[in-house]
Parts: structure tokens; C-alpha cells; sequence
């Protein structure tokens, strides 16, 4: 087992295979992509690492494949946020980890989300060989219990 590549960390942009966001746009019609480079955006409408969507406003139906790295937590949060106070769908690409503390925080048995299990591992780009983690399709939208706010007055942390 090669575990130099299997927990390296060269990269934290994996890019959406174009089959599987075919898949979720059929159902979705997605309007913006926040997590993209102008070679790989998914959506007429994208915002680049120079846009830094994380400080922008999210409207329409939201298409997100966030870096892996360590501000996947402030993206995830920003999702949960937009979904809540600015009322979009976002729907995410993530890496299937269970165990961290974001997944917890902003996903797990959370009002108004969707988690979706993919069966294998996906290939991303034009990688050779598929990636070394599962992942999950997540599904951010607001929450109908009138009773449950969780939109935040505060801004999201971009550490």
C-alpha cells in the first residue's frame, strides 16, 4: 500500500469529475460554483480563490467541491449558513469523514441536511487513479422547522 500518497497532502483541490456533476446538475440546475479555477468552474457563474467565496454572498443553487485542506471546516460552515440565511441550496462534494468535528458541527442530524454515501471512490480531474478517501454528497438547505434558527449573525472564520 502506497501510504506516502494516501496521506499526502500536495493537494487540497480536487477537481469534480464532470460526469458526476452531470449527474447532480440534472437534478439541481446548479447557478453558481464557489470553489472554483476558471479551467475547471462547473457553473457560468464561479467564484476563484482571487473572489475568495467566503466572503461573498451566495444566491440561486449552489454547487460546492471546497479545498480539502484545513479550511474545509470554514467552507462547510459558510454552506450551513448560506443555506439558512440566505435561503440557497448548496450541495457539496466532500471527503466522507465521519469523525472530524465539522461533520458534527454543521452536518450531522442537522435541520435541513442531506448526506449522501458514494459507493466507491471517486476519480477526481484527470488523476490517474482514484482518490485514496470515500466521499459524500451533502445537501444544505433551510431548515422548514420554523423553531430551529440556526442562522448566525457572525461571519465565518477563513483560519
Amino acid at each position: 500500500m502506497n501510504t506516502e500518497v494516501m496521506f499526502s497532502s500536495a493537494s487540497v483541490n480536487w477537481s469534480t469529475p464532470q460526469w458526476f456533476f452531470d449527474q447532480y446538475n440534472q437534478q439541481y440546475n446548479f447557478t453558481l460554483d464557489v470553489c472554483a479555477l476558471p479551467e475547471n468552474a462547473k457553473c457560468l457563474e464561479y467564484f476563484t480563490p482571487d473572489d475568495n467565496g467566503l466572503n461573498q454572498t451566495w444566491e440561486g443553487t449552489i454547487w460546492m467541491n471546497p479545498p480539502y485542506g484545513k479550511t474545509i471546516k470554514s467552507w462547510i460552515e459558510k454552506a450551513f449558513q448560506e443555506a439558512n440565511c440566505s435561503k440557497s441550496t448548496v450541495v457539496s462534494l466532500l471527503p466522507a469523514r465521519t469523525d472530524t468535528k465539522w461533520f458534527h458541527e454543521n452536518i450531522y442530524n442537522k435541520c435541513g441536511v442531506e448526506i449522501e454515501f458514494i459507493k466507491g471512490k471517486l476519480k477526481f480531474g484527470d488523476a490517474k487513479n482514484s482518490a485514496p478517501f470515500p466521499s459524500m454528497v451533502v445537501v444544505f438547505k433551510p431548515c422548514p422547522d420554523p423553531s430551529i434558527q440556526y442562522c448566525r449573525s457572525s461571519s465565518v472564520t477563513t483560519t
